[in-house]
């Protein structure tokens, strides 16, 4: 293995290990319910690879508990994951020079938590690229396919709280949120989402309210940082019209002049 690889995939190990050790008791609990639903170690670990979304598989146990019917089922995991859109929308800009190929890999590991540290990554290590970034998604999955095999494994055995399993869930969104909050922009669209997500899960009685949330706090942070960014140019036009320099010279034409 040359150097270059081993020094990618060890930096995205650091940058992932915290959300790897997050996923083991949130996995252990997902493979302890779908081995109360009837799924085996084999049919685990697919749909693992699959969906490779907690609240999507959580949903599925949920869903076979009560013997709802397998189209339903799948419906509602793709309302579900339709944010995954969204989250892949906004990675596309760091992947304009890769092959369909490695889009197809990267997309099909993709999902909220390792977005979060790529985004993270990107935003803030000039270093960063896409190969890491794949590193990233496959640690993650990876870690969350051996927690769902071994829950599913001792499922018989272990007895989880699900106050706990919660505050995993909770204390690690709350974790990433924390890690991006840069500027009021992305605050206000954190918190809004938050209020949104509660108002919509009430009126929906469902996770289809998170999907709704999330849409909407987009659209409204989206429109915020437009208003923001018009705002300082304008007030940056005002100040110049105000003050205007010395030398009014362009900066084509001073590099002419050298």
């Amino acid at each position: 293995m040359s150097r270059d690889k081993t020094v990618a995939w060890r930096e995205a190990l650091h940058a992932v290990m915290p959300l790897c050790l997050s996923y083991i008791p949130v996995g252990l609990a997902c493979g302890v319910l779908l081995q109360q639903v009837g799924f085996n170690v084999y049919l685990t670990a697919f749909l693992s690879i699959i969906v490779f979304s907690g609240g999507a598989q959580f949903l599925v146990a949920s869903m076979l508990s009560i013997q709802a019917p397998i189209y339903s089922t799948i419906l509602m995991t793709f309302f579900l994951e339709l944010r995954y859109m969204l989250l892949s929308s906004s990675m596309s800009m760091f992947m304009k020079k890769e092959k369909k190929r490695f889009i197809a890999l990267f997309s099909q590991s993709l999902n909220d938590e390792n977005y979060a540290v790529n985004y993270l990554k990107y935003s803030t290590d000039p270093t960063w690229n896409s190969k890491k970034a794949l590193y990233v998604n496959w640690f993650s999955l990876l870690s969350w396919l051996l927690s769902n095999v071994v829950g599913t494994l001792l499922g018989s055995m272990i007895t989880l709280d699900a106050d706990m399993v919660h505050f995993a869930l909770t204390a690690m969104f709350i974790f990433m949120f924390v890690m991006q909050m840069k500027d009021a922009t992305l605050i206000f669209t954190g918190l809004l989402s938050g209020v949104l997500s509660v108002i919509f899960m009430l009126a929906f009685q469902n996770t289809f309210g998170l999907i709704v949330a999330t849409v909407l706090a987009s659209l409204c942070g989206y429109v915020a940082e437009r208003l923001f960014k018009k705002q300082a140019e304008d007030k940056k036009k005002v100040e110049n019209e105000l003050n205007p320099p010395l030398f009014p010279f362009s900066e084509q034409e001073t590099n002419n002049n050298d």
